[in-house]
C-alpha cells in the first residue's frame, strides 16, 4: 500500500533546517513595509537623539534591483547622527561582476583615503552580501559590516529571488567563476552584525544567521519585513548603536530595557 504524503505543518516547517524560501504568506505581507516607511517618518525626530556618530565615512549598498534612492531615507538619519554617510556609485543593483567589483573596490579606497579613516559598510539584501565580500578583500580599509535581511548563506535556496537573480547573472556569477565570493557564509575579517527578521518574505531567516567566527560577529532579530528593513525605527535604534561604538571596542548589541520589546532574541545561533 502506497502512503500518502502529508503537507508539512508550520510546527514542521520550524524545525526543517533544509534550505528553502520565505513561505508565501510572509512574501504576500510585504506591504507592510509601508507602514514601517510612516513609522519612520512618525518617529523621525526621535531617530535624530540616537547616539552620534563620530564623522567617519559610512557607504550604504542597496538591495538587489534597488538603486540608491531606497537607501535616502537612512543616509539622511546618518548624516543627522554625525556621519558622512554615502550611497554607491553603481547605479542599480542588478549584476555581480568585474566591473561593479571595481567600483566598490575604488570607492572605498576614495572614501579611506579621503578621510584618513576606515569605512563602515551597511547592505541591505545583496547589498550586505557586497559589503562582506568587500570587507573580505580589504579589511584593512572597513571598520565594520551591518548587513539587513541579506542572503549570506552559500545556498540560493533561501531567497526566492533566487530565479530572477540567476537570470541577470546566471548560475554562476562573473566573479564566482574568478574564484571570487565563495565560502558566503563566513564572516569577514572585521565586526559583523547580521539584521534579520523571522517574518522576512524575500530571503528565509535562516539563510540570515550568521555562524561563529574568530572575529566579533553578531545576529540582532527585529519586528520588520524584508522591504522594511532599511526604514524600520528598530533597525535604525540597532544601526546607530552599532556605528557609534568606537574603532577597536566593539561589543554585541545590548538593547535598553525600554528598547527590549523591538528585539525579540539577539545573539542566536540558527
Amino acid at each position: 500500500m502506497t502512503a500518502i504524503a502529508m503537507p508539512k505543518s508550520e510546527l514542521d516547517l520550524e524545525h526543517d533546517l533544509s534550505p528553502r524560501p520565505p513561505s508565501r504568506f510572509w512574501a504576500l505581507a510585504e506591504g507592510r513595509a509601508f507602514f514601517e516607511l510612516g513609522a519612520f517618518y512618525m518617529m523621525r525626530p526621535f531617530l535624530s537623539q540616537l547616539p552620534k556618530g563620530d564623522g567617519h565615512a559610512v557607504k550604504v549598498l542597496p538591495g538587489f534591483m534597488a538603486t540608491n534612492n531606497s537607501t535616502i531615507p537612512m543616509r539622511n538619519l546618518l548624516r543627522d547622527l554625525g556621519y558622512d554617510a554615502h550611497g554607491w556609485d553603481s547605479g542599480r543593483n542588478v549584476r555581480v561582476d568585474d566591473a561593479l567589483l571595481g567600483r566598490l573596490v575604488a570607492q572605498l579606497e576614495r572614501l579611506n583615503d579621503d578621510s584618513g579613516r576606515k569605512v563602515s559598510l551597511v547592505g541591505w539584501s545583496l547589498g550586505g552580501v557586497l559589503a562582506r565580500e568587500l570587507a573580505k578583500l580589504h579589511p584593512d580599509r572597513v571598520r565594520l559590516v551591518i548587513s539587513l535581511g541579506s542572503p549570506i548563506s552559500d545556498d540560493r535556496n533561501h531567497t526566492n529571488a533566487a530565479r530572477l537573480f540567476e537570470f541577470f547573472n546566471g548560475t554562476e556569477p562573473e566573479v564566482q567563476r574568478e574564484g571570487r565570493f565563495t565560502g558566503l557564509d563566513e564572516a569577514p575579517p572585521v565586526p559583523t552584525t547580521s539584521i534579520l527578521t523571522k517574518t522576512d518574505g524575500v530571503v528565509h531567516w535562516r539563510g540570515s544567521v550568521q555562524k561563529p567566527s574568530k572575529t566579533p560577529t553578531e545576529n540582532i532579530e527585529v519586528y520588520a519585513s524584508h522591504l522594511g528593513l532599511g526604514v524600520n525605527p528598530s533597525v535604525m535604534i540597532a544601526i546607530a548603536d552599532r556605528l557609534a561604538q568606537k574603532e577597536g571596542e566593539w561589543m554585541p548589541f545590548e538593547p535598553s530595557l525600554a528598547q527590549q520589546w523591538m528585539y525579540p532574541h539577539t545573539g542566536f545561533r540558527a
